[in-house]
């Protein structure tokens, strides 16, 4: 008899594990076919100011991406921060931007969203190339991290999102690592549709690293802050800024560059209303 409930246990087991992705599935689109909260239309005209420029069927999918989005992640307020319906609707409407044409992807790693009132301090330790260990505080913006956590600075976040042509958008910058952080650690080579693409997008975007770092070198003006330098997936996490903030003039000055952004996120913002 303890046999047999053990098998019917673990039958059970089974079948609610291969159920899951269905019922998943279901739950996401009745919250996709709820009417948009006219609150949330309100939110979204005064604090980012960058969805004006999409078209109308993206607006409609980005709202009901937007709706997913905040169903499914937790939002924790940090050092006595008071999480509302408008910093929710903010964060969520700019991450879901880089999801737009991507169906069903809703950073299926990603639980938490920790927001703090201003910068945050985090502790960092590293190892030198003599093996010295060495403490440090660093004063962020924002952070992405690769066991389910984005941190975000709500005073930046609203910076970020007020001027949407600078070029400079904290939560577009975090979830672009978020969505790099989907193959293992950041290394600025997300997750493709096709296996052929990576070579050419190693190709555009080493070359483009490599001009970064070389224009930055020689104190010359670039399109893309001198953070991008820092490394491969600081690269990747700040062109995707200027990629949805200033498309055209990326579009003029790193066109191959433009390209492969392009077909990453499956969206053209040059045909957007400027």
């Amino acid at each position: 008899m303890p046999a047999l409930i053990v098998s019917l246990l673990a039958l059970l087991l089974v079948l609610w594990l291969l159920g899951q992705p269905w019922l998943s599935a279901r739950r996401r689109e009745r919250l996709r076919e709820q009417a948009f909260p006219a609150a949330w239309h309100k939110i979204l005209r005064r604090r980012v100011p960058l969805l004006r420029r999409l078209p109308a069927d993206l607006q409609i999918e980005l709202k009901r991406q937007i709706q997913v989005f905040v169903a499914e992640k937790a939002f924790i307020g940090c050092d006595g921060l008071s999480v509302s319906d408008e910093m929710r609707v903010t964060i969520a409407a700019q991450a879901c931007l880089l999801t737009l044409n991507r169906p069903g992807q809703h950073y299926p790693a990603l639980r938490e969203i920790l927001v703090y009132p201003g910068s945050f301090v985090v502790e960092r330790e590293h190892t030198d190339g003599i093996g010295v260990a060495h403490h440090a505080r660093q004063v962020l913006a924002g952070e992405s991290w690769d066991h389910g956590q984005v941190v975000l600075s709500w005073h930046d976040t609203l910076e970020g999102a007020a001027v949407p042509d600078d070029g400079q958008n904290v939560v577009i910058h975090e979830f672009a690592h978020q969505l790099d952080q989907e193959t293992g650690a950041a290394n600025g080579a997300p997750m493709l549709e096709k296996r052929a693409q990576y070579t050419r997008w190693s190709q555009v975007l080493g070359a483009e690293f490599r001009r970064l770092k070389g224009t930055i070198a020689l104190q010359q003006a670039s399109l893309f802050s001198d953070y991008g330098a820092t490394d491969p997936a600081e690269f990747f996490a700040v062109i995707s800024e200027v990629f949805f903030e200033q498309p055209e003039r990326m579009a003029d000055e790193h066109p191959e560059l433009y390209q492969q952004l392009a077909l990453f996120y499956r969206l053209d913002p040059l045909n957007w209303t400027p």
